[in-house]
């Protein structure tokens, strides 16, 4: 292998890029755009649920229960309404996602210790949220039913009871439970990805409809200085684009890395590798700038974007995608991510994950050199 002819073909592909500016520049744009939209765009959070109320008791109680429900960071009380015709026209125009119906005679009913119900009603067209809101309407409701036995049975003179059961609860590494805190880990793989696989899946293609791959196989160059020459530029617009990131995550949304800066550099530049080397075999295969960049959406944004845990857990997936998933490489980067952002573990905690990535860069790399050979390189 000589370094004379791999710098050659990376400084023609450096050439290539200052003249053409617009793939330059969307390549350090990309990084930001996706910062700023999943940044702020893509929140899993769920509180101040637009809550609409209807108190058909109208007493002292009722006023009491609606005041600890609006005092929850949960649940935003829009409005009271008249009656049910109108929650009815909130929840179809989407201007609130629950409602809370308080009934006649309920403050009366619980006076008389009989059973007083309060209807609920959840807009259901996102199943997640409706979910979690079931969930933090059921806990509200429990709350204020153990303090009103409390404090019935305090007036009462009985002696002050403890539940047997206390749930001492302790969240780890996202202490905040904010979204952000994984999903800036997440944007990252996505734009490794892109900046490495999307942008070097048009490099060859590039070469096949010019006409000058034939110019290529005629010189006196192999297979690997010709793919280690064209990823080269690539590589340090990848590296890059992974400093915006995190310098981004940083200033913007606070996500500071809780490990090493070190193995983050170290992961980025092993996943950065597999995606060159997945672009250049879409590359090579498809002989098509235009086929090059559908299959390099399918084959490499999609799943790193869908099947790698980032939005949808892989744990809730069928059977047959959880396998697929193994051969995703963002699953294993995201992995890392993860631990080095939210857990703040070491390279023993994470060394399956890079051992995974470096095979798949070893597998890849075999493949671009034995299909180039076979082209005649």
């Amino acid at each position: 292998m000589r370094v004379v002819n791999i710098k050659a073909f990376a400084r023609k592909e450096f050439y290539h890029l200052i003249r053409d500016f617009r793939s330059l520049y969307l390549s350090f744009v990309t990084p930001l755009v996706l910062i700023l939209l999943f940044g702020y765009a893509l929140n899993l959070d769920v509180d101040n649920i637009k809550t609409v109320l209807v108190d058909y008791d109208k007493t002292y109680l009722t006023r009491d229960f609606t005041q600890k429900l609006g005092a929850s960071s949960y649940f935003n009380i829009i409005g009271s309404l008249s009656n049910t015709k109108e929650v009815t026209e909130f929840i179809d125009k989407g201007l609130a996602t629950m409602a809370v119906i308080i009934p006649p005679d309920w403050t009366n009913n619980l006076n008389a210790e009989r059973k007083a119900p309060v209807q609920v009603l959840i807009d259901g067209s996102d199943p997640n949220f409706a979910s979690l809101s079931r969930g933090y309407v059921t806990s509200f409701i429990n709350n204020y039913n153990k303090e009103r036995l409390l404090t019935y049975l305090n007036k009462k003179g009985e002696k002050r009871i403890k539940t047997p059961v206390e749930g001492l609860i302790r969240v780890w590494f996202n202490e905040d439970l904010e979204s952000k805190n994984f999903i800036i880990p997440g944007i990252i793989a996505l734009i490794v990805m892109i900046s490495g696989a999307m942008m070097t899946s048009l490099v060859i293609a590039r070469e096949y409809e010019s006409g000058t791959m034939d110019t290529i196989m005629s010189l006196p160059v192999t297979a690997s200085e010709f793919l280690y020459g064209k990823s080269i530029p690539y590589f340090f617009i990848g590296m890059t684009d992974v400093l915006i990131a995190v310098f981004m995550g940083q200033a913007l949304f606070g996500v500071i890395i809780k490990s090493s800066f070190w193995l983050l550099l170290l992961s980025s530049s092993v996943y950065l590798l597999v995606a060159l080397s997945l672009g250049l075999l879409i590359s090579i295969t498809t002989k098509s700038q235009l086929v090059a960049n559908i299959a390099a959406i399918l084959v490499t944004y999609l799943p790193s974007l869908l099947l790698s845990d980032f939005v949808f857990p892989i744990a809730h997936m069928p059977k047959v995608l959880q396998a697929i998933t193994y051969v995703v490489p963002a699953r294993y980067f995201i992995d890392i991510l993860n631990g080095l952002y939210l857990r703040g573990l070491g390279f023993n905690g994470l060394w399956f994950n890079y051992l995974i990535l470096a095979l798949m860069v070893l597998l890849l790399t075999s493949l671009n050199l034995f299909t180039l050979k076979r082209e005649g390189l």
